[in-house]
């Protein structure tokens, strides 16, 4: 018997079988063929019998974590050690946001007017005019964004270039069967940004959209941008910024280097790592209406009432999946709608000059992390020339030690170091991808030099 499984009591269970008129458990089961069936007991531990035992042994297996809190993080690659204010876990954690799922203006109140001041600021952020409420993640975001492309140019292949992040680059490949073929643009081997005499080569007049991602994988700015988006148009096609918000403080919005479709993740904004878990994704475009009637996400918008109030709702509803399961343009599934109140509460906390400063804060410690770095033996910061942001690529090729081998030393130091690029781009043996966040302090750099310098000495 295990108290904290439900009905796992055989007082309970008899009591509902009895209810039901069924004489055992495995009636309910009868479909179930035999010879599939487990037939022993599951391994299972002994049960806790209080909520106090069950705890501390919980509580026992959680403490054999290491996490970003306790250590010194240097690992970025698409999830960010960001600090979050206190008034956004403040919000969030309140019943009427925590707990709401998928209600409608009259039973689910300020969760629509949340949602409409994030879509708001994020519109204003990334200098569109319409953003969508939150959807899974930064992979479905830009799997959608390209589909949205080919709907309005009647297209089905995309160009994406090799310097975005793999994880998106795998859902991507799944989001765009059967029907979307994908060709890949070539990254410059001495800049790291797209290489644009491959994008000459494979840009056609069957290429519904071209992605960048801005600052790309490598964490280098794609100072092309507008070159690539006039190249995209002029063959009839879209092109789509794929960026991280939490830039665009100092960075231009994508809006003004001639993307017509922005997308990406919020979880820099204002959202705790969560194991990789706490990641949503955005969309925001102009209010063209042949753009605004392919978006598969909520949009919720502001309206006056009869009363002569103001009210919130969505948006073409008709566009979604939700009032036309059998013939929608797109599944778009359950939002993440809470990252969006945390984002809204985060960018309202924040605000314009609260943006600006954060993202001078990241380039200053960027700056310090690659003048650090460089005065180490056996290690290389210039393997890229192309300008970075948050993230830069260091090479420890010279240094006759795997990545492996060095981030497995820079834990027992309590350092966890950059992310692998070997694995995802075997060109980059022995390169590591190192991120800073505002978190990073002056003594974190200084302890991974010390450290590095140990490791490779």
């Amino acid at each position: 018997m295990y108290p904290y499984i439900p009905n796992s009591e055989p007082e309970v269970q008899a009591e509902m079988l009895k209810f039901i008129g069924t004489g055992s458990i495995d009636d309910l089961i009868a479909d179930i063929p035999e010879e599939i069936r487990m037939k022993k007991k599951m391994d299972l531990p002994e049960p806790f019998e209080d909520e106090a035992g069950l705890y501390r042994h919980v509580s026992g297996i959680l403490d054999k974590n290491k996490t970003a809190g306790e250590l010194v993080s240097f690992l970025g690659a698409g999830c960010y050690n960001r600090y979050v204010p206190a008034v956004v876990d403040e919000v969030v954690n309140r019943s009427e946001f925590l707990t709401a799922y998928a209600g409608e203006p009259y039973e689910d109140h300020g969760r629509f007017h949340a949602m409409f001041e994030y879509q708001s600021m994020m519109a204003e952020l990334l200098d569109f005019d319409v953003c969508n409420v939150p959807n899974y993640d930064a992979s479905q975001a830009v799997g959608t964004s390209l589909r949205m492309a080919s709907r309005i140019t009647k297209r089905s292949e995309v160009l994406i270039p090799g310097n975005i992040n793999p994880d998106t680059l795998k859902a991507v490949q799944t989001y765009m069967q059967p029907d979307i073929s994908i060709s890949y643009i070539d990254y410059n081997s001495k800049t790291g940004r797209i290489c644009i005499d491959s994008l000459k080569e494979k840009l056609t007049d069957k290429i519904a959209a071209v992605l960048v991602m801005n600052p790309n994988f490598f964490g280098i700015i794609e100072e092309k941008s507008q070159e690539i988006a006039d190249m995209a148009h002029a063959a009839g096609a879209m092109m789509i910024a794929y960026v991280e918000p939490s830039t665009l403080g100092v960075l231009t919005p994508p809006s003004r280097y001639g993307a017509d479709i922005a997308c990406g993740d919020i979880q820099p904004l204002g959202i705790h790592m969560n194991y990789g878990g706490g990641v949503a994704g955005f969309i925001a475009t102009s209010d063209r209406p042949e753009i605004v009637d392919e978006y598969p996400s909520r949009l919720f918008g502001i309206a006056p009432t009869s009363e002569g109030e103001w009210g919130f709702g969505d948006v073409l509803w008709e566009r979604t999946s939700f009032a036309n399961r059998d013939k929608a343009k797109e599944f778009v599934g359950t939002h993440a709608a809470l990252w969006g109140v945390a984002a809204g509460v985060y960018l309202a906390a924040m605000g314009p000059k609260g943006m600006k400063e954060l993202g001078e804060a990241i380039v200053q410690r960027q700056v310090c992390l690659k003048k650090a770095l460089s005065e180490i033996k056996g290690v290389s910061v210039s393997r890229f020339s192309g300008v970075p942001f948050e993230e830069i690529v260091v090479d420890f090729s010279a240094s006759g030690k795997s990545v492996k081998e060095i981030n497995e030393k820079l834990l027992e130091a309590g350092i966890i170091g950059g992310y692998d690029l070997s694995g995802s781009f075997p060109e980059l043996e022995g390169c590591s991808l190192f991120c800073v966040t505002e978190q990073t302090a002056a003594s974190d750099i200084k302890a991974l030099s010390e450290a590095l310098g140990r490791i490779l000495g």
